[in-house]
């Protein structure tokens, strides 16, 4: 099998770490096959993928689209390195407001896997990153949803000192402020 696919505490999230294979010239892996995510009840029709760079101490999110622009996405970091969390606010879900965080590098070459229902952000950890997303869905801009990076009911420990965040993240509500609080 060319991934393994490891579950996370929250349901819905996964951790994917494709097989490398390496020598004196570099590597080779596959970072997506429709077979095996199939197998693994992954989603399969991707129909948007970008890229972000991002320097150090930058903080994007937490975001994601509603419905019916709702976004599935893997997310991987080629080079470089992120601490990259998953918040769930799925309506009536067991974790709903609890977070993952995974480091994700070109080094480990892992990717998360982040279902609809999840907001997404990350920090950068090294000088620079560049992060590949692969979604489900369109991006609608009027569809985008969010909370602070920084709501104390989630309380993500985030492994930066001084965070460099955009003037729109600077100006998301809460969690408890945000629209998913009444659903």
């Amino acid at each position: 099998m060319p991934f393994e696919f490891e579950s996370t505490d929250i349901n819905g999230p996964v951790v994917i770490k494709p097989r490398v294979f390496d020598d004196e010239r570099g590597y080779l892996l596959e970072s997506y096959a429709e077979g095996p995510f199939r197998e693994r009840g992954l989603p399969t029709d991707f129909v948007l993928e970008f890229y972000s760079e991002s320097f150090k101490d930058v903080l994007r999110g937490l975001h994601q689209q509603a419905s019916p622009y709702e976004q599935a996405k893997i997310i991987r970091c080629f080079s470089g390195k992120i601490y990259d969390v998953v918040v769930d606010v799925r309506p009536g879900s067991e974790t709903y407001g609890q977070y993952i965080s995974k480091e994700i590098s070109g080094e480990n070459k892992h990717a998360l896997y982040v279902p609809e229902g999840f907001l997404h952000g990350f920090a950068t950890l090294s000088d620079s990153a560049l992060v590949h997303y692969k979604v489900t869905n369109q991006f609608a801009p009027d569809h985008e949803r969010g909370v602070r990076w920084d709501d104390p009911t989630i309380g993500i420990n985030w492994p930066v000192n001084n965070p460099i965040i955009s003037d729109k993240d600077q100006q998301l509500p809460t969690l408890q402020q945000s629209i998913y609080a009444n659903q």
